[in-house]
């Protein structure tokens, strides 16, 4: 699967980017049809702790899945996405299934 990853107001170093695409890589365990992930990382300028948003959007066949996290850190945000968006694949994957037969 492809991975773009997008930084606003702050540069993502390479740890960070692998770890997010070791855990997108997962994800195709559970839907193997996905096409691509998009990944936008944002530090709003707020003054609570919890300023770092975290959003993805993976590309079906014919449909789009999104997660929006906030938190403290980008990798929590993206442990969160990670696991909502296995449980909306798992929601799809008998109706894609269906459509495929």
């Amino acid at each position: 699967m492809k991975v773009n990853v997008q930084s606003v107001n702050f540069h993502a170093d390479q740890k960070l980017v692998n770890f997010i695409q070791r855990k997108l890589d997962k994800l195709e365990n559970h839907f193997d049809n996905v096409i691509y992930a998009d990944v936008y990382l944002k530090v709003e300028k707020a003054s609570d702790k919890e300023n770092k948003l975290t959003e993805i959007l993976l590309s079906l066949p014919g449909d789009e899945v999104i997660c929006k996290k906030r938190g403290r850190k980008f990798e929590v945000g993206v442990d969160e996405c990670i696991s909502s968006l296995g449980r909306q694949l798992q929601k799809r994957k008998p109706k894609f299934n269906a459509q495929v037969a």
